[in-house]
């Protein structure tokens, strides 16, 4: 075997959590929308596997790299927390490393995403005031 490279598939797990001042419905809205889908993952083929509704969505997640994805919404307080789980598979030809800097990459770039949303479903929102309703 070639050192750093796994004769099995590296899973990598991605859990990410962001509160939206916003009701679930305006995300919810936001997050059925399959333009942002590729936006978000415009390297990855997703093919939605169950619309949970105000509840989220599950994909699955084919081509090069396979898994799933899924974003729950929960309603918390005023606004929603959008939770994100990604679960891939890279292929054995990549090694821990360079599926560490995938993980990695992946990671800033929901984070990015998440705080775009965020920051345009809130609206320019100041702390402190209401959450924008449904």
């Amino acid at each position: 075997m070639l050192r750093g490279v796994s004769a099995q598939p590296i899973t990598v797990h991605i859990s990410d959590d962001t509160f939206i001042a916003a009701a679930p419905a305006v995300v919810a809205a936001a997050v059925h929308d399959t333009a942002r889908w590729r936006r978000w993952w415009p390297d990855l083929e997703v093919t939605s596997t169950r619309d949970r509704g105000l509840k989220g969505h599950q994909w699955l997640v084919g081509g090069d790299l396979q898994g799933t994805a899924e974003i729950w919404l929960e309603p918390w307080r005023d606004g929603t927390v959008l939770h994100l789980f990604l679960r891939l598979d890279f292929t054995a030809a990549r090694g821990d490393r360079q599926a560490r800097r995938e993980h990695d990459r992946r990671v800033l770039a929901w984070k990015r995403d998440a705080r775009a949303l965020k920051d345009e479903l809130e609206g320019g929102r100041a702390p402190g005031e209401p959450a924008v309703a449904g």
